[in-house]
């Protein structure tokens, strides 16, 4: 079986959909869906509350101090949804 570079491939097919326009479209549905979950709301709070506590405040410590909660309490319907609008795309690049 051949190599596989699964980074090459997913800057491959993040090229095209961004060139095709799709890449937004598939940004705006999950933006959509993560506002409609008030997960956005969610992290938004929590930044501003750790921003607070933080002295001297840093964009660099916040964004590492949140980033695994958000990437942890990303909704699974949300997930779901967003993974199969990638997928259409992708399968119609290769209809």
């Amino acid at each position: 079986m051949p190599h596989v570079d699964v980074n090459a491939l997913y800057l491959q097919v993040r090229k095209r959909l961004i060139e095709s326009g799709e890449w937004e479209q598939i940004r705006a549905v999950m933006c959509a869906k993560l506002n409609e979950s008030g997960w956005s709301d969610d992290m938004h709070h929590r930044s501003k509350e750790m921003a607070r506590n933080m002295d001297p405040l840093s964009f660099n410590k916040l964004l590492s101090e949140i980033t695994p909660r958000a990437q942890t309490s990303l909704p699974l319907a949300v997930k779901r949804e967003v993974s199969a609008v990638i997928r259409q795309h992708i399968e119609k690049q290769f209809e």
